[in-house]
């Protein structure tokens, strides 16, 4: 990157031991340079005001107020890119937490030099502070009420792109698709995509009638932990997918480096090469669900950089499905669902607020909101 200015990280994390490791990991990367490291939450808060880095590394496990605080006030007061750095994939609440107020990745922290893998997890690790720091967050108006974090870090906006207008609202449906008879349901999504999910899920009943099928581009790591809190704050059950039969009502979120497919008996993992880099990727799964399904399916393709799930999406269309992509007006990163608008493979376009209302529509068949 000769005559490139670098990236400016902020590395928020309290153990001196772990400051050293990022500091010579973010130096190693000729991508990236180091602005500053913060101990505690409250010190990150004014060092994002005095330093203005380009993207956050930021630790969960602070003392005082904690990493979910320190987003949902940088979003507020700072908007800033922030990728949560968690070492303790087990318990992922509180990144889970960031994530839907505002940061945009989850990563997995390098803990040691001896590790088998630090090279990989310390490359990935960069990459994703490279790539989030082209993000353009928006300053989140007002404070979550009621304990509801809701997203607003970023809206409409991608890379180098301004703020999308609002979308027309959605016209009624045709008859022809009101009468059709619709047996699944698949949704990929990447960066933004946890937030994005919640609000669509929350918008379903417990007695919705098709299973659900997620792609999450998610660090392989945290797939169980992320199934696991997303059950936790949706209304639908929610399980790793895996080879068997799946249940309408239902979520199953593919698991970390296995593709997902579906079939009206049931759903199959795949060991197969990634697709758009990905694996799982929403390519692979709304593919199957096109030769599988064909008009009876639904496919949702949300927030996300790159091109993963467009071309699925594209053939779910052609097969005669009902395919919805994320509006610009809403979608952190809309380059996923732009690309699908761009190839043709989209039925309709819907900011994140109309989704669930919309699916509820397609399969009103005696089905109401809780």
């Amino acid at each position: 990157m000769t005559g490139a200015r670098k990236i400016r990280v902020l590395v928020v994390e309290d153990s001196p031991v772990v400051q050293q490791l990022l500091a010579h990991v973010i130096g190693e990367d000729p991508r990236l340079e180091l602005a500053g490291i913060a101990a505690s939450g409250e010190q990150a808060l004014r060092m994002v005001d005095s330093l203005r880095p380009d993207v956050v590394s930021l630790d969960i496990r602070l003392p005082g107020i904690d990493g979910f605080a320190v987003t949902q006030r940088l979003m507020r007061d700072h908007p800033v890119p922030i990728v949560v750095v968690a070492s303790d994939v087990r318990d992922l609440d509180i990144p889970m937490r960031a994530l839907q107020a505002g940061a945009l990745a989850v990563v997995e922290k390098p803990g040691s030099m001896a590790r088998a893998d630090y090279q990989t997890v310390a490359r990935h690790l960069c990459t994703q502070l490279t790539i989030m720091s082209q993000v353009k967050v928006i300053r989140q108006r007002g404070r979550p009420r009621n304990g509801d974090e809701e997203p607003g870090g970023t809206a409409g906006r991608g890379k180098g792109g301004g703020a999308a207008k609002s979308p027309p609202l959605p016209p009624p449906l045709p008859p022809s698709v009101a009468k059709r008879q619709f047996r699944a349901l698949g949704i990929t999504a990447s960066t933004g995509g946890p937030a994005a999910l919640v609000k669509l899920l929350r918008g379903l009943p417990t007695n919705f009638p098709l299973p659900v099928f997620v792609v999450q581009h998610i660090g392989a790591p945290f797939v169980a932990g992320f199934a696991s809190w997303l059950g936790s704050v949706t209304p639908l059950p929610v399980a790793l997918a895996s080879d068997g039969p799946h249940r309408p009502g239902h979520v199953y979120v593919a698991p970390g480096e296995l593709h997902l497919t579906a079939e009206p008996g049931g759903m199959r993992l795949v060991n197969g090469d990634p697709v758009c880099g990905q694996r799982p990727s929403g390519d692979v799964l709304f593919s199957s669900l096109a030769s599988a399904f064909g008009a009876a399916a639904i496919g949702v393709l949300l927030t996300g950089m790159g091109e993963d799930g467009a071309r699925g999406l594209t053939d779910m269309h052609r097969a005669g499905a009902y395919t919805i992509a994320e509006h610009a007006s809403t979608a952190v990163i809309h380059s996923m669902p732009g690309t699908a608008v761009r190839l043709g493979g989209v039925t309709e376009e819907l900011p994140i607020d109309k989704v669930a209302a919309r699916l509820l529509e397609l399969v009103s068949t005696g089905v109401e909101p809780s």
